[in-house]
């Protein structure tokens, strides 16, 4: 009976060694002639795990790839659709699509026309080391899990006005994408996330756009490492709870470095804002939050910080060069110190007599004058009169006359000390 068993056994285990073998040889490499059709019917001749190697050349498109294979063309293989639909359409689990020039998409916001669209069956799909230029939407992951999307070079239609363009890539219902090392130019938005959970976002580069990165009702996402440079907006994060925005830069940016529209309980360390066409950082109606370790310089206004947010934690930032270092209208006194440590501010003249790195006096970013100027704009017409330095000059000597607003009460005589993003370089 033991003897039975074993042979058995030994059997079985030959079997199942046999099925791998036969299920590796059944995998093969095919290479698809530039033809008019080729890639369609190598396509419809492909078993899962074939590998289709596209020829040098222009392939008809557009194509649906509806079976777990890899499409690859070296980089000198492009696939040219006909002004309809999207390029590549997949609706299989665990395609590659990478190395190849996708252009050609249609021009339909309705149905996202895109180089690429990951359905909602194209689950732990691969987009890499692609061109995917002059299409309406980049790449339209559209309620695949789990997919990837790197190293690609997405390019939008320069021929149309930025709000009839689309998304570099649009991202809707795919929880657990990563989006890393992509450069996206032209389009409207560069990420377009709408009603997604626990994506990533890591190390692109987005520049000529209207928002670098769109965050919208999109919860525990990361955003870190990405470099934004001469858009309309950098980080525009809006509707969206506990994202970790860390490591970015905005250069030049028009409008706003990093907006916060009702986002919520937030990691925003470590990001630098330079150049801003008008405020480094807006916060409206945003809440619990905290703000630690960044860099906002010269920008018109440093922080426009509304009345509307509350339970805010700002520490170890540097404020540097702004024009106006935080814009607050209300009538609380909010510390921007925790812990006994709170932010540098380059316009803020003080000195450190026991050489503890803090400065002897509290720092207040605004008086009474700012508040009226930016309730009553007509004001400005007195700000040489002498009743205004006069009352300058009370406030001065007498803090109680101070209205509400931000208060630094350990303000930092050095910026800290920090790794340049871009560089890496510490300074």
């Amino acid at each position: 009976m033991r003897r039975a068993l074993n042979v058995l056994t030994g059997g079985l285990a030959l079997f199942c060694s046999a099925l791998a073998v036969c299920g590796s040889l059944a995998a093969a490499e095919q290479l698809v002639p530039a033809e008019q059709g080729a890639l369609r019917e190598a396509i419809e001749n492909a078993q899962a795990g074939d590998v289709l190697r596209l020829a040098p050349g222009d392939h008809s498109g557009p194509v649906t790839v509806d079976r777990s294979i890899t499409l690859t063309g070296e980089g000198l293989a492009s696939i040219v659709g006909n002004g309809t639909g999207s390029v590549i359409t997949v609706t299989a689990p665990d395609v590659t699509v990478q190395g190849l020039t996708l252009t050609g998409s249609g021009l339909s916001q309705e149905t996202l026309d895109a180089g690429v669209k990951l359905t909602k069956q194209a689950h732990r799909a691969v987009v890499r080391d692609n061109r995917i230029l002059n299409n309406l939407t980049g790449v339209d992951v559209h309620g695949a899990r789990n997919a990837t999307v790197s190293n690609n070079l997405i390019e939008g239609r320069r021929d149309l006005r930025v709000n009839e363009r689309g998304n570099g890539i649009y991202v809707w219902n795919a929880p657990h994408l990563l989006a890393e090392y992509n450069t996206i130019r032209f389009g409207r938005d560069g990420v377009f996330v709408n009603t997604s959970h626990k994506d990533t976002f890591r190390n692109n580069r987005f520049e000529d756009l209207r928002f670098a990165v769109h965050y919208m009702h999109g919860n525990s996402g990361v955003i870190e490492g990405n470099v934004s440079r001469n858009n309309d907006i950098g980080y525009a994060l809006m509707f969206s709870d506990r994202l970790k925005i860390r490591n970015n830069v905005s250069i030049g940016d028009r409008n706003h470095g990093l907006m916060l529209n009702y986002a919520n309980r937030a990691e925003i360390a470590g990001n630098m804002v330079s150049g801003g066409g008008e405020k480094c950082l807006f916060m409206y109606n945003a809440n619990k939050n905290t703000v630690t370790d960044n860099r906002f310089e010269g920008c018109p206004i440093g922080v426009h910080f509304t009345a509307g947010s509350a339970k805010n934690l700002f520490q170890g930032n540097a404020f540097i060069r702004n024009r106006t270092q935080v814009k607050y209208v209300g009538s609380r006194d909010l510390d921007w110190s925790t812990d006994g440590r709170g932010n540098f501010w380059s316009d803020h003249a003080a000195f450190d007599m026991n050489g503890d790195g803090l400065a002897d006096t509290a720092y207040r970013p605004n008086d009474l004058i700012d508040q009226v100027l930016w309730t009553q704009p007509s004001a400005k017409l007195l700000m040489g009169s002498p009743a205004v330095q006069l009352l300058r000059w009370t406030q001065s000597q007498f803090p109680a006359l101070l209205p509400g607003g931000i208060v630094d009460n350990a303000p930092l005589m050095q910026p800290p000390d920090r790794k340049d993003p871009i560089s890496g370089v510490q300074g």
